[in-house]
C-alpha cells in the first residue's frame, strides 16, 4: 500500500537572484539572473513527498493573486492532493532569495496568505488522523501546527516536525513530536545553545542531540554536505554521509531531505536506510536550480542512493 503523508505548511513564490557573492549588511551587489520559482517549506516538502512516491495531501493557504494560481498549479502538477488548500484574500507568501557561486543562500520570507492559516476544520483533522505521517514546519502560525499535532496524536499518526525557521518552541508542542528534523543552527536554538556555541562544528553534534532528546524521543540532525545524524531515547546513534555531488543551489535541499525522510518513515524503512535515502534526495536536489523545480523524482533518488550506498563489486 502506498504510504500517505499530510503536509500542513506554507506556500511561497520564491524570487531568486543569482549573485557571485552574498551581500553584507548595507552592501549592494549585482546579480547574474532572476527567476520566480514556486516554493515555501510546506509546499516544497509536499512536492518532495509526492515525487518520492507517497500519496501526499497539502493543507495550506495561498492568495487570490497570480502567484496563488501558479503555486496551486505547481502542487497539482506534482501530484499533490489539494482538497485542503485555501484561497484567501490578499497576496500569497513570497520569499526573497539570493544564491551565490558556492550555492549558499540568504532568504527573507513575507508570509502573506500563510499567516491566515489559523484554523483546521473537522475534515482537516480527520485527514491527519487517517494518514501515516503528518509533516509540519514553522512558516505558518504556531497554533495551527499545534492543532495538527494534536490531531496526529489522536489518530496515532506519526508527527514529524521540521523545526524551521529556527525558533524556541513551547513544551506543549514538543511533547507531541515523534521525530524532530533540524539542521545544526535550528538544533542549537531549540537546545538553548546558540549563545556561545558554534552550531556549525561537527564535534557539537553529541551535545545538541543530548539536549534535544530531553524534549523529543527521536532527532534527525542534518549536516549539509556531510550527511545526517540520528539519535533516539532507546540509545540508537547513527551518522550517514551524503553522496558527493557538484552542488548548484542548496535552497530546497533540506526540504527534499525532509520530504523523502517522511516518506521513508511512513514506508517503515529501517532508520539507516531512511537517512541514506533522504540524503540522496537532498544531494540530487542540490544539483539543480530553484526550489520546487529541483525536487527529485523517486527514480532519481533511487539511482543516486544505489550509486552512493550500494556500489557494484
Amino acid at each position: 500500500m502506498t504510504a500517505s503523508v499530510v503536509v500542513v505548511g506554507s506556500a511561497n513564490m520564491d524570487l531568486v537572484v543569482a549573485t557571485p557573492t552574498l551581500p553584507r549588511p548595507g552592501e549592494t551587489v549585482l546579480g547574474d539572473g532572476f527567476s520566480t520559482v514556486p516554493g515555501g517549506k510546506g509546499a516544497n516538502q509536499a512536492v518532495a513527498a509526492a515525487r518520492a512516491g507517497a500519496r501526499c495531501h497539502f493543507l495550506g493557504a495561498v492568495g487570490l493573486d497570480a502567484f496563488g494560481d501558479e503555486l496551486k498549479g505547481c502542487l497539482a502538477a506534482a501530484g499533490v492532493e489539494l482538497d485542503g488548500l485555501r484561497r484567501v484574500a490578499g497576496p500569497s507568501g513570497v520569499a526573497l532569495i539570493a544564491v551565490d557561486a558556492a550555492a549558499e543562500n540568504l532568504i527573507v520570507v513575507a508570509p502573506g496568505a500563510n499567516a491566515q492559516l489559523t484554523e483546521l476544520d473537522s475534515v482537516d483533522r480527520e485527514l491527519i488522523e487517517s494518514c501515516d505521517v503528518l509533516l509540519c514546519q514553522l512558516e505558518i502560525p504556531l497554533e495551527t501546527v499545534t492543532q495538527a499535532a494534536v490531531a496526529a496524536r489522536a489518530g496515532q499518526t506519526v508527527f514529524v516536525l521540521n523545526a524551521a525557521p529556527a525558533r524556541a518552541l513551547p513544551d506543549e508542542l514538543l511533547a507531541l513530536v515523534d521525530v524532530l528534523v533540524v539542521n545544526q543552527t535550528e538544533a542549537a536554538v531549540l537546545a538553548g545553545l546558540d549563545g556561545g556555541h558554534d552550531p556549525s562544528q561537527a564535534d557539537n553534534v553529541p551535545e545538541l542531540m543530548a539536549n534535544l532528546l530531553a524534549s523529543v524521543p527521536r532527532v534527525v540532525l542534518t549536516l549539509g554536505a556531510a550527511g545526517a545524524a540520528y539519535a533516539d531515547r532507546d540509545g540508537t546513534r547513527l551518522e550517514v554521509g551524503a553522496p558527493p555531488v557538484a552542488a548548484v543551489d542548496t535552497t530546497a535541499a533540506g526540504d527534499a531531505f525532509t520530504g523523502a525522510f517522511a516518506v521513508a518513515w511512513a514506508q517503515g524503512r529501517p532508520v539507516e536506510e531512511a537517512l541514506r535515502w533522504a540524503c540522496a534526495a537532498g544531494a540530487a536536489c542540490a544539483q539543480h536550480w530553484g526550489a520546487s523545480s529541483s525536487l527529485p523524482q523517486q527514480a532519481d533518488i533511487d539511482a543516486l542512493y544505489e550509486r552512493a550506498y550500494q556500489p557494484q563489486p
